[in-house]
């Protein structure tokens, strides 16, 4: 077997920026780009912090030309010690996690943080944006909330599909033909193939210059820790500080927002700021030498694939037209095997989305979001997969049941991961809390 991949093919973040040095990659596949980095940054905050504290004086020196608001209520949790984690999906979601190690009774905190963002407080300010909050200029948000009402549609579908097996008594005339037939071409044509092309546009115009996303400030505050002569420093989520497309209102994906302060953003091959623009496909070169090797490009390629093909059964189930594929072997062909092989494209997809986010291939990693939002969507693709599989032994009444069972279930998985991904979206600033020094060795490693 390769060894894992410890290098950057093309394009390493944060390579144009002085302040952060590449310590280590990490990747499941040799000849596939990393998916995880650990940069440390130049000097140290004090002689008590370790040597891999991801926050210096540089930091404290660029922020304080800056507002930043002296008092947080959710960000006074003190912090042993803090990293920042570049992975490629959250980097590609517009998202800057941060690791965190708590302090034991007795121990000295050198950093105040965000809480945790799986504290339930955290959990639900985020459920009650993904209600409220719509930035449509967001491509991340806008793959999320496509996809999420698709596997609403689906929910319908597999409702309008099984519940007349299930229950006869409560079929109405032309549930089937009609209500399994619509709903099953709106969710393919209109939200599985357009969520499926946005994600490739998401992966082709990703950051991959790399963005910190976090400010820091020295913390002013009449406390016994300043008593005692323990200086701290504020670590804070700041938009001026990140200079990924969702900050800028005023284009879909291209230019940071102006508002971004200038250390932040990153230089251009002329020294001057970087102006990134759209693209809506990439060259023949960065296709070869770059999105070939990513992860992220790989799966969506995958999904809109399986997409496309599956389209075609979305479009024969249209009332009109399964009634007319006749024999059994045209409705197999026209409707069933292509249920079968998008659905495979999904099965390919969702792999390739859950292996992104592992440290090692055969590693789960349940710790984080992303992890599950690939989860659900890989068990929504296998029943997809199966629902085309048992339809071709449609005339069976056990093999009918089961497959309109497979679609019901599915579907509900699909959405799962779909509000997941909404959720995701919405929050990008996470914080990941450990305790010990091990933990945090750990989850750095």
């Amino acid at each position: 077997m390769p060894p894992r991949n410890r290098h950057f093919h093309t394009r390493e973040p944060f390579q144009h920026d002085n302040r952060l040095t590449l310590e280590r990659a990490e990747g499941p596949f040799s000849f596939l780009n990393p998916t995880r980095a650990h940069f440390n940054h130049s000097g140290s905050v004090s002689k008590e912090t370790p040597d891999d504290t991801a926050i210096s004086r540089d930091s404290v020196d660029n922020a304080a030309d800056h507002e930043v608001p002296k008092r947080y209520s959710e960000s006074n949790v003190p912090a042993k010690n803090v990293r920042f984690l570049w992975r490629s999906r959250d980097n590609r979601k517009g998202r800057h996690p941060l690791l965190v190690q708590r302090p034991k009774p007795g121990e000295e905190a050198y950093f105040v943080t965000p809480r945790r963002t799986s504290d339930p407080r955290e959990v639900l300010k985020t459920v009650v944006k993904t209600f409220t909050c719509f930035p449509i200029w967001d491509i991340s948000w806008l793959v999320a909330f496509v996809f999420t009402w698709g596997s609403v549609v689906w929910v319908l579908n597999g409702f309008f599909v099984w519940l007349p097996v299930v229950a006869p008594s409560t079929e109405f005339d032309g549930e089937i033909y009609y209500g399994g037939g619509v709903t099953a071409f709106i969710g393919a044509i209109l939200f599985f193939e357009t969520g499926s092309i946005l994600l490739i546009f998401e992966a082709i115009n990703a950051n991959n210059t790399g963005c910190f996303g976090w400010a820091v400030e020295q913390l002013f505050d009449d406390d016994d820790d300043q008593k005692r002569g323990v200086a701290r420093l504020r670590v804070v989520a700041n938009r001026h500080h990140c200079h990924h497309h969702h900050r800028n209102r005023h284009n879909f994906v291209g230019r940071p927002s102006i508002s971004t302060v200038p250390e932040a953003q990153p230089p251009s091959k002329g020294g001057k700021l970087a102006k990134r623009a759209w693209q809506w496909f990439p060259s023949w070169h960065d296709l070869r030498t770059h999105y070939l090797h990513e992860f992220g490009f790989l799966a969506g390629s995958a999904q809109l694939f399986g997409a496309t093909v599956f389209g075609i059964s979305g479009i024969t189930a249209l009332p009109g037209i399964i009634d007319h594929l006749t024999p059994q072997w045209r409705l197999n062909a026209a409707y069933w095997i292509p249920q079968v092989i998008g659905g495979s494209g999904f099965i390919v997809s969702s792999t390739l989305y859950m292996l992104e986010t592992q440290q090692k291939w055969y590693k789960p990693a349940p710790h984080l979001l992303g992890w599950h939002i690939a989860f659900w969507n890989l068990v929504g693709a296998f029943g997809f997969t199966l629902c085309g599989c048992l339809g071709m032994a449609y005339k069976n009444s056990g093999a009918q049941y089961e497959a309109g069972l497979a679609t019901f279930w599915g579907s509900w998985a699909f959405l799962i991961g779909s509000y997941l991904q909404l959720f995701e979206s919405l929050n990008k600033n996470p914080v990941e809390e450990v305790s010990t020094d091990q933990d945090f060795a750990v989850r750095q490693s």
